[in-house]
């Protein structure tokens, strides 16, 4: 049991982690002239290692995402939601949700798909919240920073809100609340073509290019706030505004994320920073789902689906979600960390 206990902490801070990535860089840096406890040298050091990383880990994550991905376009999404009903095709939606696009933005489009095609309007709305908040990419990173436990927890009780918002929305009958051009839209049934390995492989990799140069900006704008955060704003000042001190920084956190656009890799660097610096976990975890979940940008667009009453059901729904969320995380912080 305990060989098992050392691998697995080896494979979490050296391989997930790149724990060696971290030392070669300070090792680099100091060689350099450089001083990594110091406040500039610090900010270089967090800069190019959580630059690194995340670009690394995101490469390989879509890859292997985008290849699993390949087994579900839109219609023979459509075919496998529709095969199920009742809770269970909300579970499903929430779980498909896992393997597609990262930030809601781009699963705004898919969601009016779906809704177009006569799919329950209670399990696309469990596929919108679940695709962004929660996905293949956020366990692993998650995992990365901050242990197995919470990046479980994380993705879970996440799945736990895309599953009851979207029940919740279904019980309501809010299907007068889509806007008439989606309602009466008709989606024309097409043959998926047979892919083979080499073709699936291709799509993947236009995928992890053509991701990794749309989310490259918030990466590195992330790492900036979070190198930032770690290095020059002073510690007592996080504790005191997102610590133990107030007991309304999960509801600050989930506020702040939500005038941002990014998705979960732009969001880690920011959130890591602050846990280091004092903030709660549950304020860390609120302050992603909010940027992830609820951001401005996203809101416009989807209020070009449905109308100010839905929209405003949805915000409220994952808004008390993502908040209950916090303060559970916040309870537990000792016990899983």
């Amino acid at each position: 049991m305990e060989a098992l206990k050392t691998g697995w902490d080896f494979f979490q801070k050296e391989i997930l982690g790149m724990g060696w990535l971290s030392r070669f860089i300070s090792t680099l840096l100091n060689a350099c002239g450089f001083d990594t406890t110091g406040r500039v040298g610090g900010s270089i050091q967090f800069f190019l290692y959580d630059t690194i990383k995340i670009m690394v880990l995101l490469g390989v994550l879509i890859l292997i995402i985008s290849y699993i991905q390949s087994y579900f376009p839109p219609e023979r999404t459509k075919k496998i939601l529709g095969r199920f009903h009742g809770i269970g095709a909300n579970i499903i939606a929430a779980l498909l949700g896992t393997v597609t696009p990262f930030c809601s933005c781009s699963s705004i489009p898919l969601f009016i798909g779906f809704t177009n095609a006569g799919l329950p309007l209670g399990v696309t709305f469990s596929f919108l919240i679940s695709s962004p908040m929660v996905d293949l990419g956020s366990l692993v990173l998650l995992m990365s920073i901050f242990g197995w436990k919470v990046a479980v927890l994380y993705v879970a009780l996440g799945l736990v809100i895309a599953v009851a918002g979207g029940t919740l929305i279904q019980k309501l009958h809010l299907e007068n609340q889509v806007e008439a051009y989606i309602r009466n839209g008709r989606v024309m049934d097409a043959p998926q073509e047979e892919l083979h390995f080499k073709d699936r492989m291709k799509y993947a990799w236009e995928q992890v290019v053509s991701t990794a140069k749309k989310v490259a900006p918030y990466v590195f704008i992330g790492v900036g706030i979070g190198a930032m955060i770690h290095n020059w704003i002073p510690e007592a000042f996080i504790i005191k505004v997102l610590g133990n001190d107030n007991p309304f920084g999960v509801v600050l956190a989930t506020i702040a994320g939500v005038p941002m656009y990014a998705d979960i890799f732009g969001t880690i660097p920011i959130a890591e920073a602050l846990l280091a610096k004092g903030a709660l976990l549950g304020v860390v975890l609120s302050f992603m789902m909010g940027v992830t979940t609820l951001s401005l940008p996203s809101m416009i667009m989807l209020r070009k689906a449905v109308k100010m009453k839905l929209l405003g059901i949805f915000v409220a729904i994952c808004t008390i979600g993502i908040i209950v969320v916090g303060y559970f995380f916040n309870a537990i912080q000792y016990f899983i960390v």
